[in-house]
């Protein structure tokens, strides 16, 4: 089981991303953009070379980094581990309550995105919750071996 730390600051501590991504194999990357000059873009392909399983959620796409794309989370029909948010603040309580309903254990909101309520509404589930931080900055500082 993967617990929040108490501390919602805009970079997650080590701890937690390390049992967050440890524990988190399969990551749905929601608002996925084909346009490898995008964040999105990039995230996911470097998740995927870091041999995450990633699943496009983007509804105007078809696949994406080769990779079948979904109209939403619940038209996944199989296990999330993680849900990445790319989409604007608006939205992420949506998105939070679609990954609650999902079973995700952990929902990440990517830099610049913050929502107090999508906090409120994955905690509540005991979700696992990061916000305004890059998954994949966190990763290379937290998981990587420095070449």
């Amino acid at each position: 089981m993967i617990t929040q730390a108490p501390d919602l600051g805009p970079r997650p501590g080590p701890e937690l991303v390390r049992r967050m991504l440890g524990q988190c194999r399969t990551i749905a990357v929601v608002g996925l953009s084909p346009n490898p000059a995008r964040d999105s873009h990039r995230v996911a392909a470097y998740l995927l070379k870091e041999g995450f399983t990633v699943i496009p959620v983007n509804p105007k796409e078809e696949s994406i980094l080769g990779q079948k794309c979904f109209p939403s989370l619940a038209a996944i029909g199989q296990p999330v581990d993680l849900v990445d948010v790319f989409r604007a603040s608006e939205h992420a309580p949506a998105v939070a309550r679609e990954a609650v309903a999902l079973g995700a254990k952990a929902l990440w909101l990517q830099e610049g995105v913050v929502s107090p309520e999508a906090a409120a509404i994955a905690q509540a589930a005991g979700l696992a919750f990061v916000q305004d931080s890059c998954l994949m900055v966190e990763h290379r500082r937290h998981l990587t071996c420095p070449a």
